[in-house]
């Protein structure tokens, strides 16, 4: 049995619908499971979200896509490069909208069909939007999703390919909540805003209940924090794990934002930054004013943890590190992870022989900054390959006359005959080479401007 209770004076209301705010002191309003016989608590079933059920507000109906029992991979390789002896990756990525949040919107449409609504209303910067549209488009619920004007492209596509109806209000989604807040005040809408609706917090602590099944109870834990409610999920889940006498220890908490905007950071470290606009590229923790600060600033302090800032450059950084290395897309947001991993453990705060787990919370697929950087890298990378090899063809040319087979042999026939003959050509048309007829053959030789081309080069190398 479960009740819905105020975090600071205590006042218990009804459970369900599920409402965020006492109506006594405006306190947040938080879940607590009444276990009457707590020893006898058992997780039943497959390896899924629903295996806790019995740790979950009672829902009578059961929404799913087949979401949780997400991977934990040992990172070997990241590992050896902080000189870690074990790190763990929690992979929320394979949940079936490639983020965590789809264990929320199980939960939620589950509630949803219980009390037989039909529309929903969710305020969000991405994943919980894409999740939401996904489970309302299975079971047939209308879905309005409004967004701020910063959002990830990708989650976006998400939403639109599953029928939401979309409305942008704000910079930000502080602003896009206190709309959702209104129009659910004045439709009736059921709200799904993960800010406002303490199921939320129920279904990501079951994050915490797989990490203790697949692994044990890590020294370290590691969250990406928006709003500050996935930190404090987490941290609630370990908790209750312990308080029923599951696990014998408490993991220590890292919560991780962004340099450009670190509300919560600053918070915990006593920094007051006035009049200064907050901005990262890692749009899914953009959270100016967040709702459940206190709650995150609880579940750090109380887990003997700490808070941490990154600068984006990190965080983009570590997101093609953990590809590089592990094979895994992970969204800024939660590369954040291992941004602040790699200065903790360079500024010693972690030991080497404590094991750390990091949630990635969503696939990078679905954040645009870094594919548009990519691809322009790719560009770059391939403006490159065509000069190297022009400039390959010249190095030889300066030291001997050749012609297109010959040279296409020399450099192991890594390109087609007909792309040699292409770049001779090119070379040729700009007065760095020029050709010439020996033996039946087309030879071409090295101009004057081809020399200080080279030259050139030389130098810039040297400036580099």
């Amino acid at each position: 049995m479960s009740i819905l209770q105020c975090s600071e004076c205590r006042n218990v209301v009804e459970p369900l619908p599920p409402t965020h705010r006492c109506p006594k002191c405006g306190g947040l309003l938080e879940y607590r499971i009444d276990y009457e016989r707590p020893k006898d608590v058992e997780f039943a079933g497959d390896f899924t979200f629903w295996r806790y059920r019995s740790l979950l507000p009672e829902v009578r109906h059961m929404a799913t896509m087949e979401e949780g029992g997400t991977p934990l991979y040992r990172a070997e390789r990241l590992a050896r490069e902080m000189h870690l002896d074990e790190l763990h990756l929690k992979d929320e990525t394979r949940n079936p909208t490639n983020s965590f949040r789809d264990r929320s919107a199980a939960l939620m449409v589950s509630n949803i069909l219980d009390l037989n609504l039909t529309s929903a209303v969710c305020a969000t910067n991405g994943n919980m939007g894409a999740s939401l549209s996904a489970y309302c488009a299975k079971y047939g619920i209308n879905c309005h999703v409004v967004i701020p004007k910063l959002v990830d492209m990708g989650k976006l596509a998400q939403m639109l390919v599953y029928d939401a109806v979309i409305e942008e209000h704000g910079e930000t989604v502080d602003k896009a909540i206190e709309r959702a807040e209104k129009l659910a005040d004045e439709t009736g809408w059921y709200q799904a805003t993960p800010e406002l609706n303490p199921l939320v917090i129920e279904a990501q602590k079951t994050i915490a209940f797989e990490v203790a099944e697949q692994f044990r109870v890590p020294d370290w834990f590691i969250v990406s924090m928006g709003s500050g409610g996935t930190v404090h999920s987490v941290w609630k889940g370990f908790v209750e794990l312990h308080e029923l006498g599951k696990i014998d220890k408490l993991p220590r908490l890292v919560g991780v934002q962004a340099d450009g905007c670190s509300p919560i950071v600053d918070a915990y470290s006593g920094v007051r930054k006035e009049f200064v606009k907050p901005s990262t590229h890692a749009i899914g923790i953009f959270v100016a004013k967040p709702i459940q600060k206190e709650m995150a600033l609880t579940a750090i302090k109380e887990s003997n943890g700490l808070a941490a800032s990154v600068s984006d450059q990190e965080i983009f950084s570590a997101e093609q590190e953990i590809a590089k290395l592990e094979g895994l897309f992970a969204e800024p947001a939660s590369s954040g992870t291992i941004a602040a991993l790699k200065r903790l453990r360079r500024e010693s705060v972690i030991d080497a022989d404590e094991s750390v787990v990091c949630l990635i919370t969503g696939s990078g697929l679905k954040a645009t900054d870094v594919l548009q950087a990519l691809s322009k890298r790719r560009k770059t990378a391939l403006v490159g390959t065509e000069f190297s090899t022009k400039e390959k063809i010249l190095r030889v040319l300066d030291q001997r006359d050749g012609y297109g087979y010959e040279l296409w042999k020399e450099f192991g026939k890594t390109m087609t005959r007909s792309a040699v003959y292409q770049h001779l050509n090119e070379l040729g048309d700009r007065g760095l080479i020029s050709p010439y007829a020996k033996a039946g053959r087309k030879y071409f030789r090295m101009t004057r401007r081809g020399k200080r081309v080279l030259e050139a080069l030389d130098e810039v190398k040297v400036l580099l």
